[in-house]
C-alpha cells in the first residue's frame, strides 16, 4: 500500500541556465510535471509513492522512468507509448524567479492514458493525487475520472490541484468547466490567487473560499500566494501564514512542493481534516512553506526537493 498515489503528467521541463558562448539560449533537460513533483516532494520526506501516467517510448521516457526509479517513486503504473512522444516544456524565467510556458504536446503522451491502462489494484493507498492537465483531452479525462471514482469507492483522501495552464486548453471557458467538474471530488484543493479569481471571479479569499467550500463540500482549501505565503480555509477556520525569506532562483514546482509538504502532514498527523485544529493547519502549512521556499533557490523541479533535515533548518533559522 502507498501513502500516496498520483496521476497525471510527467514530462520533459527545459530550464533556461544562460547562454552559450555564441550568446545563444541554453536549456538544460529537468524531470518534471505537477502531480509528479508532489511524489517526489513526499518521496523525499520519507514516503511511499506510486506514479499513474504515460510517457512515450523514447529517450525522453526513459530518462524520466529512470528519475522516478532513483527517487523512489513506483513505476508500476507508468505506461511506455511507442506511438507518442513525452510531452516537452520550456520553461521561460522571469526576473523574479517566476516564470511561463511553452509546451509541446500535440499529442503529448501524458494525453493518452486510457482508462483500461489504469491499474484498480494500485488504489489501496492513503491519499490519491491529481490535477487539472490531465483532464484536457481523451482518453486521459476518462483515466482520470476512472481513476477518480476508484479512490472514492477505497475511501482514498483524495487531493486536486487545478494548475491552470490557459494554452493546453480549447478555451477558458472549457478550462474552468472542466476544472470544476471534478471539484466535488475531492478533500484538499491548492489553488494561487490567480486560478481562484479565474474560478470564481472574486480576489476576496474568505468569500470565495467560503463558496467553493460550500458548493463543493471541501475539506481543506489552500491559497498560494508566493513569497508571501498561503491562505488557508479548513471548514469554518481561515488564516494566513507568512513565507520564508529565500533567494529564489527559479519557482518551478515550488507549489507542487508546497502541496507535497501538506499531504507529508496530512500523513504524519494521521487523524481526518475533520478533527484538525486551526493549529494543526496553521502548522502544517507553515512547514509546507518552508519546503516550498526551499525549491525556489534551486533550478529545476524534481532535483531540488529538499529534505527533511533541510526544512526543519529553515523553519528554525527563522522561528517566529
Amino acid at each position: 500500500m502507498y501513502d500516496v498515489l498520483a496521476l497525471g503528467e510527467l514530462l520533459i521541463d527545459f530550464t533556461p541556465m544562460g547562454k552559450s558562448e555564441q550568446g545563444n539560449p541554453v536549456f538544460e533537460c529537468n524531470p518534471g510535471g505537477a502531480p509528479t513533483n508532489v511524489l517526489a516532494c513526499l518521496a523525499k520526506l520519507g514516503k511511499s509513492t506510486a506514479f499513474i501516467g504515460k510517457v512515450g517510448e523514447d529517450d525522453f521516457g526513459r530518462f524520466l522512468q529512470q528519475v522516478l526509479i532513483e527517487r523512489g517513486i513506483s513505476t508500476e503504473g507508468l505506461v511506455m507509448d511507442p506511438e507518442v512522444n513525452t510531452t516537452l516544456a520550456f520553461v521561460h524565467l522571469q526576473g523574479d524567479g517566476e516564470r511561463s510556458f511553452s509546451f509541446y504536446r500535440s499529442p503529448g503522451a501524458d494525453t493518452r492514458l486510457k482508462p483500461e491502462e489504469i491499474q484498480e489494484a494500485m488504489f489501496e493507498g492513503r491519499i490519491f493525487h491529481f490535477g487539472s492537465l490531465s483532464l484536457t483531452h481523451e482518453p486521459a479525462r476518462s483515466a482520470t475520472l476512472t481513476a477518480l471514482k476508484l479512490a472514492r469507492q477505497r475511501g482514498m483522501l483524495v487531493s486536486y490541484d487545478p494548475n491552470l495552464r490557459p494554452p493546453l486548453w480549447a478555451s477558458l471557458t472549457e478550462a474552468k468547466a472542466r476544472i470544476l467538474s471534478v471539484m466535488g471530488c475531492a478533500d484538499i484543493v491548492k489553488l494561487s490567487q490567480e486560478e481562484l479569481e479565474f474560478l470564481t471571479g472574486s480576489r476576496d479569499m474568505e468569500a470565495s473560499t467560503a463558496e467553493l467550500r460550500r458548493e463543493y463540500g471541501l475539506s481543506m482549501l489552500l491559497v498560494t500566494m508566493g513569497k508571501d505565503g498561503c491562505f488557508y480555509r479548513l471548514g469554518n477556520l481561515t488564516g494566513h501564514v507568512p513565507g520564508f525569506a529565500v533567494y529564489a532562483v527559479d519557482a518551478t514546482g515550488a507549489g507542487d512542493a508546497f502541496l507535497g509538504g501538506v499531504l507529508y502532514q496530512v500523513l504524519e498527523r494521521g487523524k481526518a481534516l475533520d478533527f484538525w485544529s486551526g493549529e494543526d493547519a496553521a502548522q502544517s502549512v507553515e512547514f509546507a512553506n518552508a519546503v516550498g521556499a526551499l525549491v525556489t533557490t534551486k533550478r529545476g523541479a524534481i532535483p531540488a526537493m529538499p529534505s527533511l533535515s533541510e526544512v526543519k533548518r529553515l523553519m528554525e533559522s527563522q522561528r517566529r
